[in-house]
């Protein structure tokens, strides 16, 4: 009778442990489309067996086992940062390409030829008005030009420089809420399998915007850092970051009038800005402080853009003022044609003009010599658009191929990105592939142990209805 008792136990245990089995496998597939989740296993050991002993075996459930592998999950954060960088790049520099027509049909390239045009029209007829004033109007519009494109691209860095903002914002709020999910489980609930795909989803989201490298105690909580070396999360303190625009102090700044470039700060104040080159907010500072600083200037270079200007308007100028209006009895001096702002190096385009008192009677048109040439001022200026001497060049090329060097420049970056945005899609989709073969639920492989379990299940319970009729049998035996 003592047997037959055990034996109910045993099988009752037993129906006990699958159940447990069969509602892990149904929360795996609940939860398979839960971002972060990983599948979870409850193992079975088997009890000891010794009839003779009074042992009657069974099995019990064990511990609940996750199968997340964090080595995966990392993988897929590097990845990720990776893409969040090349993505960036390509929606910064996709409207800043289009500041740069070189089709000649519009900006910059189409007023420089217009008003080559004009000084080669002023060369053939050098006394006419109408084509001193046509070179006026050309030059009027190629000054407008320049400013209107340092302008545009003043513009995308303000744009780039509100990106930043808000990209730190961002990552301060899901380190926040990572700084919630800590606190919850130093509460007692480090085992919590919930909070763990939540803590893991918003990695996996945090990752995109910046190189962050998570680690995850003992007790459940995880420490964040930024690059490896500057805190954002420990336990349940977060260390929050700053962007702000500056200055250099040290070296002072080559040009103080120049835009102050975007620095990322630590909490501690300390400048993070050069460590600061992965996912999307490395990406924005590269376009801000390198791609765009390289056009409109900072504190170390007056900015491509505004060297074009200045060279070109001092040449014109230094080409008009070597010439004569007139022979005289005394020769009239030719007068510059452009103005612009002389103390601030990095804001030639932008303040770039046609100085409104020169009229077309004060346009030189004689080169006094030696030789003598009646149109030689305008042939000089008319010579810029294919250049023979050095004077007429910037950087050893034509002022036309020098802006195309500035729109090629652009264009590489952009397909250099476009081209490490397709890479990168592959290998993010390859580490998240891994990282589901890892901790991925299979619902096939779930409905394979939800079958394999319910038989069992019945099997046993089928073996508890013929125990209870031998015991009730027992009993009756034994009135």
């Amino acid at each position: 009778m003592s047997n037959l008792l055990a034996s109910l136990l045993s099988s009752a245990g037993t129906l006990e442990a699958y159940g447990q089995v069969l509602e892990t496998a149904q929360n795996n597939v609940a939860n398979a489309n839960t971002p972060g989740y990983a599948k979870q296993r409850m193992d079975l050991y088997a009890l000891p067996f010794d009839p003779s002993g009074g042992a009657t075996g069974g099995v019990r459930a064990g511990k609940l086992e996750t199968a997340r592998n964090e080595y995966a999950e990392a993988a897929v954060w590097q990845q990720n940062t990776a893409m969040g960088y090349q993505e960036q790049l390509v929606n910064s520099l996709t409207p800043l390409q289009s500041r740069f027509d070189i089709t000649g049909n519009q900006g910059l390239p189409y007023a420089l030829n217009k008003l080559f045009q004009s000084f080669s029209a002023w060369a053939t007829t050098p006394n006419s008005e109408a084509t001193k004033q046509t070179v006026l109007n050309q030059a009027q519009a190629l000054a407008e030009s320049f400013r209107q494109t340092s302008v545009a691209l003043g513009a995308q860095a303000t744009d780039a420089e509100n990106e930043i903002h808000q990209t730190v914002d961002t990552i301060n709020q899901l380190v926040g809420k990572l700084a919630n999910y800590n606190q919850i489980a130093l509460q007692g609930n480090k085992d919590d399998a919930g909070l763990s795909s939540q803590m893991h989803a918003t990695l996996d989201e945090l990752s995109q915007y910046a190189d962050v490298h998570a680690h995850f105690e003992t007790d459940g909580t995880v420490s964040i850092t930024l690059n490896g070396q500057t805190p954002l999360l420990l336990e349940a303190k977060q260390y929050q970051i700053t962007a702000n625009l500056a200055m250099p102090q040290d070296p002072p700044p080559t040009y103080p009038s120049a835009p102050a470039s975007m620095h990322v700060y630590g909490s501690d104040g300390s400048d993070i800005t050069g460590k600061t080159t992965g996912g999307q907010l490395g990406a924005l500072l590269q376009v801000r402080n390198q791609t765009l600083a390289s056009f409109i200037g900072d504190a170390t270079q007056p900015g491509d853009l505004n060297r074009m200007a200045r060279q070109f308007a001092d040449r014109v100028n230094q080409v008009l003022t070597s010439g004569n209006v007139s022979d005289g009895p005394p020769a009239v001096s030719g007068v510059p044609l452009f103005t612009y702002d002389a103390t601030n190096d990095a804001g030639v385009a932008q303040t770039l003009a046609v100085d409104p008192s020169v009229t077309t009677s004060q346009l030189a048109t004689i080169d006094p010599g030696p030789p003598y040439v009646s149109n030689g001022i305008p042939l000089a200026l008319s010579q810029m658009a294919t250049p023979l001497q050095d004077a007429d060049k910037i950087d050893g090329v034509s002022y036309s191929q020098f802006y195309g060097q500035l729109a090629g420049r652009v264009g590489t970056a952009l397909n250099d990105a476009t081209d490490g945005q397709q890479v990168q899609q592959s290998l993010l989709a390859q580490a998240k592939d891994l990282r589901q073969q890892y901790s991925g639920v299979s619902l096939d492989e779930e409905a394979t142990i939800l079958i394999q379990f319910q038989r069992a299940y019945q099997a046993n319970s089928r073996f508890i209805t013929v125990l209870d009729q031998l015991t009730q049998s027992a009993i009756d035996l034994l009135k």
